[in-house]
């Protein structure tokens, strides 16, 4: 792997779910994707496929999974160098293993794990070049990418020795704490970081992943429409773009994003 391999980037997202035909319904609906059958170890795996860039894929949600209460879910993919030396490194920083490391033909070597304080994410070294590009995100790509957590200056601490993440701005959210924004270089956020409010339901730690489009308000009533639910928003946010918080029809969160309005 040569220095211009992207460390710490976020290139793949993969939905686990209960229903996988009925979510690429709704995704291809709301967001304008297309599938294209995959590739996977053991099971039917469909890729997500934006314009004509690969992105991610969606699968059936393992049934150990189910067991150990795992409810549908997205999972993004960090690329790394070597994923058994990520998997020692964050072991030793107090991670753990919950999947892999294994092997998939032609993609590359991934792993999925735990952070200290609980959240889900996978780390992959692909076969080849790194899919997935630096700049901004266009239409139908995640831009934004949101741990919420019950210690996020441990939790940044963890993911900068493993990533080379660095902190970029911090927004003071009052009795709410800090948002502490993060990149892969300083100067351009891939996403944030907080504490989640004792009150808020769900696990105490976890990602969010948002999805840019076109217009966020002209996509609140599709999501309706087509059997998910509207959390959170829509609302603006500092610097004037828009987001709102979701949950499609078989309970995997996500969320959208749309560029501040021209004037």
């Amino acid at each position: 792997m040569t220095d211009a391999f992207p460390r710490g980037r976020f290139v793949w997202y993969d939905l686990a779910t209960s229903d996988p035909v009925a979510a690429q319904r709704f995704y291809t609906q709301l967001i304008g994707w297309t599938t294209k059958e995959g590739t996977a170890d053991d099971q039917p795996y469909t890729e997500w496929v934006n314009g004509e860039t690969h992105i991610g894929g969606v699968m059936q949600l393992a049934d150990e999974a189910k067991k150990a209460g795992a409810p549908p879910h997205w999972l993004a993919y960090v690329t790394v160098p070597s994923v058994d030396e990520t998997l020692r490194q964050a072991e030793g920083l107090g991670a753990k293993q919950l999947m892999g490391p294994m092997d998939i033909p032609t993609v590359g070597r991934i792993a999925v794990l735990q952070d200290p304080q609980g959240a889900v994410f996978a780390v992959y070294t692909p076969s080849g070049d790194a899919p997935g590009h630096d700049g901004e995100p266009a239409i139908g790509e995640f831009s934004w990418h949101e741990l919420s957590t019950s210690d996020y200056a441990a939790a940044f601490d963890f993911y900068s020795a493993l990533f080379g993440w660095v902190k970029t701005e911090a927004m003071d959210m009052g009795p709410a704490g800090t948002y502490q924004m993060y990149g892969r270089l300083p100067g351009r956020s891939l996403g944030g970081m907080s504490n989640k409010p004792a009150d808020q339901p769900g696990p105490p730690a976890s990602w969010l992943y948002y999805v840019t489009v076109p217009d966020v308000h002209a996509k609140i009533d599709q999501v309706k429409q087509l059997g998910g639910q509207v959390l959170n928003g829509p609302m603006d946010v500092p610097g004037g773009d828009i987001v709102a918080q979701c949950m499609d029809p078989q309970g995997a969160a996500f969320a959208m994003h749309s560029l501040k309005p021209s004037a």
